[in-house]
C-alpha cells in the first residue's frame, strides 16, 4: 500500500496530512503511460504535479497542495540568487501537471522518462509527502543503499531524533 492516513491521539488529520508508503514495481505501457492506482488516484487528487528529483535520476509525484507549497517558497526566490533561480528552473522548469485518464494512467513526458533512464519498468517509492518513480535498474543498482544502515548514517538520524 502506498500511503496511510496520519492519525493524531483519535482525530484524524485533515486533507494533506498523509503519507506516501512503500515500494512497488510498475510497467509503463506502450506510450509512456503509467497507472496511477485507484486509492492512491483518491489521495493525490484529479491533478497532481510530476517533476525531476533534485539529488537523483529519478523523478517525482507531488499532491497539488503539496506542490504549492513548494512553488510558494521556490517563487520567493529572489531574482539575484542566481544560485536560486538555477534551482528553480529545474524544478519547476520540468514540472508538468497530470490528471489520469478515465483507466487512471498518466503520461510521464519523454523528458523526465529520458532524465531518470525510464524506458518501461519502473519502482516507485512512498517518501512521505511525495512518491519517487525510479527506472526498475536505477533502483535495483543502489543495492546496499537499500538494504542496510550503517553506524554513520544511524548516528545522524539520532542526532535529529529520529
Amino acid at each position: 500500500m502506498w500511503f496511510i492516513r496520519v492519525k493524531s491521539g483519535s482525530k484524524v488529520m485533515q486533507s494533506g496530512d498523509y503519507m506516501f508508503l512503500g515500494e512497488n514495481h510498475h510497467s509503463l505501457d506502450a506510450k509512456g503511460r503509467l497507472i496511477v492506482p485507484a486509492k492512491l488516484r483518491e489521495k493525490l487528487g484529479p491533478i497532481f504535479v510530476v517533476t525531476k528529483g533534485v539529488d537523483d535520476k529519478y523523478i517525482c509525484i507531488y499532491p497539488m497542495d503539496t506542490w504549492n507549497e513548494i512553488a510558494k517558497k521556490l517563487n520567493e526566490i529572489p531574482s539575484a540568487d542566481k544560485g536560486g533561480i538555477r534551482y528553480k528552473r529545474f524544478v519547476i522548469g520540468s514540472a508538468q501537471e497530470c490528471e489520469p485518464d478515465a483507466q487512471g494512467r498518466f503520461l510521464i513526458s519523454q523528458i523526465l522518462r529520458d532524465y531518470a533512464g525510464i524506458v518501461k519498468e519502473v519502482v516507485s517509492v512512498g517518501m512521505g509527502n511525495r512518491i519517487e518513480i525510479w527506472s526498475k535498474e536505477e533502483w535495483e543498482s543502489r543495492g546496499d543503499d537499500l538494504t542496510a544502515i550503517d553506524d554513520e548514517l544511524l548516528e545522524k538520524m539520532s542526532e535529529r531524533g529520529i
